[in-house]
């Protein structure tokens, strides 16, 4: 009935975004160790180095299964 899916969570490769890519977006808020937080797609990126209200293209450091870490890029 279940497959061989049964207790195993699928949705690790479910993020909008991967590893490596770049976007630019805007820095919606702050998270609590001061990195801004931006979203893609409704996807929570916490982007080091950024503040709120900045608009700024990031690169995709690391991906969680409900969030990525993303740096600034020039």
């Amino acid at each position: 009935m279940f497959g061989n899916n049964y207790g195993r969570d699928n949705r690790g490769n479910s993020s909008p975004v991967n590893e490596g890519e770049e976007y630019d977006v805007k820095i919606e808020d702050m998270g609590r160790d001061g990195d801004g937080i931006a979203k893609v797609e409704g996807f929570i990126v916490f982007v080091s180095g950024a503040k709120k209200g900045d608009e700024v293209k990031i690169k995709i450091n690391s991906v969680r299964r409900n969030f990525a870490f993303a740096e600034v890029v020039e």
